[in-house]
């Protein structure tokens, strides 16, 4: 195992919600270029491009920076936007919200700060939230099948 690998592991936990305050020097060198620049830098991948806009599967989505735990599979659904969109988080602590100067709200890891999408205000009812978030910075854990 690199070093490289064994820092991200030493942040990324699906349990402990506690903040990280990591350099971005330090991501940049442990994120691949795609990566570091979404989740980082605020860039946003293609639409209908990532790998879990689509994605059907019962399960659990987290931040594949920190493996904070973000959305349950039963709040995803289908905007025919590109990208997953959710309208409501596990917790009320799994993002954190930045305004941006063009008017639409930043969506960031609650607990590593990483850029995850937008919020609109364009969801189904009641909430009326849409979550539009990059697949890149997601991970996703299926639910086990019960006996």
């Amino acid at each position: 195992m690199t070093r490289k690998t064994q820092t991200v592991k030493s942040y990324f936990s699906r349990s402990d919600t506690s903040k990280l305050n990591v350099p971005d020097a330090e991501w940049k060198e442990l994120l691949s270029g795609a990566l570091y620049e979404v989740a980082r830098k605020g860039a946003t991948e293609q639409p209908f491009t990532g790998k879990y806009w689509d994605n059907e599967e019962c399960g659990t989505y987290f931040c594949a920076l920190c493996g904070n735990t973000l959305f349950r599979s039963e709040a995803k659904f289908s905007s025919s936007s590109g990208w997953p969109s959710f309208f409501k988080t596990v917790r009320s602590n799994s993002v954190r919200y930045r305004k941006e100067s063009s008017m639409e709200m930043e969506i960031l890891c609650g607990r590593c700060g990483a850029h995850l999408g937008h919020l609109f205000d364009d969801g189904p009812p009641p909430m009326g939230r849409r979550f539009s978030i990059n697949s890149i910075v997601l991970g996703f854990e299926a639910d086990s099948l019960q006996p």
